[in-house]
């Protein structure tokens, strides 16, 4: 421990423990959570639209929202929070260097909706804008990724590796169309499709959940995903889980990963990464924190992109 003026401050081993606590705490959480979403898959829901006619919120994405929200509160009252469904709410969408929990209650509403078995639930928990720990839970696969700052990631306590493809010829590839469904924005989202295609990467996947989707490529079971117009709390804890597995996360113009932006390639290798950033093109989206495109000084990963 150290003093100056009289006043304590904690060691940096003993606030990695804080940390640590924070992390255990979030996934006793997160595990709560998945008993209610696997409760309420099961039953009539009510669904809502937001952004468009396909963008959809359910009772339950409020519910699992307020309830991992609240919890944390009582435990921690000094820590700061974005939520997906407290910004569509009107809160602000502002990263600082308090601690700050960044959830996204059900990631993969639609496929909520279809009772498609890929939902998870996606935890990130960010100090000085750098991300300390990640956690996705996939709920139907009851498969619980984590990730810690330099303690490598795993899924169910088994220690999770990328496949280290360096060759785009031999990928396989995840992306999504996501809820735009504007003309333009649908030509460029079919466009990237198709140049990949031509390449030829050995196939195209999409889940319906982005966390679920980067996960993947952190157990060597995808080896790239890229996406354009998902949100931070759609990729944070993942991003995480894929850098800590020793993949590397980028922009989608092969630049530095900023969670803000609302563009990522998350890949087996820097190679396979960058060969996606000079095929793909970009939509227009605005920022999660509303600065210009390219303003950046938000939470990476690991601040390199990786591992």
């Amino acid at each position: 421990m150290s003093f100056s003026s009289g006043i304590f401050f904690p060691t940096a081993p003993k606030m990695a423990d804080v940390w640590q606590d924070c992390m255990n705490f979030g996934i006793s959480i997160a595990s709560s959570a998945r008993q209610t979403i696997l409760e309420a898959s099961k039953s009539k829901k009510t669904v809502m639209l937001k952004s468009s006619p396909v963008d959809l919120v359910t009772e339950t994405d409020h519910k699992i929202e307020e309830m991992i929200i609240s919890s944390i509160k009582e435990k921690y009252p000094t820590h700061s929070f974005i939520g997906e469904e407290s910004v569509a709410s009107g809160e602000t969408c502002t990263l600082t260097d308090n601690p700050t929990w960044i959830i996204d209650p059900i990631d993969g509403t639609t496929n909520f909706v279809h009772r498609f078995p890929f939902v998870a639930i996606s935890i990130a928990f960010a100090v000085n804008k750098q991300t300390e720990f990640g956690i996705v839970y996939s709920c139907v696969e009851d498969k619980l990724y984590t990730a810690r700052k330099g303690k490598g990631s795993f899924c169910n306590g088994v220690q999770l590796q990328v496949s280290g493809q360096e060759d785009i010829t031999q990928s396989l590839v995840v992306t999504e169309i996501g809820t735009q469904r504007k003309e333009d924005v649908l030509k460029t989202l079919t466009s990237n499709i198709f140049k990949l295609l031509k390449i030829p990467v050995h196939g195209i996947r999409a889940v319906g959940t982005a966390a679920v989707d980067m996960c993947l490529v952190a157990t060597g079971g995808a080896d790239a995903y890229y996406h354009i117009g998902m949100h931070c709390w759609d990729i944070a804890a993942s991003a995480i889980i894929v850098t800590e597995a020793g993949g590397v996360v980028l922009d989608t113009d092969g630049g530095e990963f900023d969670l803000m932006s609302r563009k990522v390639i998350a890949a087996s290798s820097r190679a396979v990464g960058e060969r996606i950033a000079r095929e793909i093109e970009a939509f227009p989206c605005e920022r999660d924190d509303g600065k210009p495109q390219g303003v950046s000084g938000n939470v990476n990963g690991h601040p390199s992109g990786e591992k």
